[in-house]
């Protein structure tokens, strides 16, 4: 969801929790069939029985200057290893929705340190083999896919990354065969396409819809109707009605969690901080809006939610 630099320092958390009245369009699913973890920027942590599922874990969180007015594309890549260990423990299936470093910089020490499935474009492929990744570890997806990983379902979704004041997105570009070095700065990450994933929880869900940048392809929603869905935060007016027209495609979910509207170069061990270029409070005011019957839940770090996004225990930093 990148944006060209940020314009200033970040400003505070708003409320944890939003509610609405009225009655909620889906059935509340089991609360102990699942549980949730916001990872920050679009990141998240799904246990399933103790089976774990992450969607664009991004945990290393180093500096670029993206926040600061001083981006600098030449920015090596980092990971910590020790604290990536700390917040991912041992995943069976990692989605990754698209190739920019504030998604996927972190999945070649997960993918080679616990041997997860991992899922993801073309470019998401030829970008991980190149630094290291197995191969036959990879999953390549298009979108339209159902992947029936033994009752955890995974729904792949064609979608779209964000767009910018000028209509366009950063660093846009495709891979078609490995590149001809292996990536070592942020620069060296292309796109590579969008996807977004529905996860199913077993029989009784419950669904969460993971989006990994603010656009979307109205047709490829058509007859999700997840119970949560986790959608990302527009930092421009540049998509044409992007809440109304992406509720109404998901059906009006019972439960929607703003993500990617904070500053992804501050660690996790500190309260989340704004990415001062969005409008979270008018964005969470368009969501009630355009489906007054879904709760809004913003979402912290520190916190475990159960199946229905309601908090179930703290976690400690």
């Amino acid at each position: 969801m990148l944006r060209g630099a940020a314009l200033g320092a970040a400003t505070g958390l708003v409320s944890s929790t939003t509610t609405t009245a009225g009655a909620a369009v889906h059935s509340a699913p089991s609360a102990g069939s699942a549980s949730f973890r916001w990872l920050g920027t679009s990141g998240w942590r799904i246990d399933v029985n103790g089976r774990t599922v992450l969607f664009d874990p991004y945990i290393t969180r180093f500096k670029t200057g993206l926040f600061c007015g001083e981006f600098h594309p030449g920015t090596e890549l980092t990971s910590d290893p020790a604290l990536i260990d700390e917040h991912v423990d041992r995943p069976e299936i990692v989605l990754v929705s698209h190739s920019h470093w504030d998604h996927i910089s972190d999945v070649p020490h997960i993918a080679k340190t616990t041997g997860a499935r991992i899922v993801g474009t073309e470019t998401t492929f030829h970008l991980l083999v190149a630094l290291g990744v197995d191969r036959e570890q990879i999953s390549v997806v298009k979108g339209g896919e159902i992947l029936d990983f033994a009752g955890i379902t995974v729904e792949v979704v064609s979608s779209r990354h964000s767009r910018n004041k000028n209509y366009s997105y950063f660093a846009p570009g495709t891979l078609h065969a490995p590149p001809a070095a292996p990536p070592t700065t942020i620069a060296d990450l292309p796109e590579g396409d969008t996807l977004a994933f529905q996860v199913t929880a077993g029989a009784d869900g419950p669904s969460a819809f993971l989006m990994g940048a603010s656009d979307f392809s109205e047709r490829a929603l058509d007859g999700l109707r997840p119970d949560l869905a986790m959608i990302a935060v527009p930092a421009t007016a540049a998509t044409f009605r992007y809440a109304p027209r992406l509720l109404k495609a998901l059906g009006e979910p019972g439960v929607v969690v703003p993500v990617h509207w904070d500053n992804f170069e501050r660690p996790l061990s500190e309260p989340p901080q704004h990415d001062p270029t969005m409008d979270l409070d008018g964005f969470v005011a368009q969501i009630h809006q355009a489906s007054p019957t879904s709760r809004v839940v913003v979402p912290d770090y520190r916190t475990t939610y159960g199946a229905d996004m309601r908090r179930a225990t703290p976690t400690a930093s």
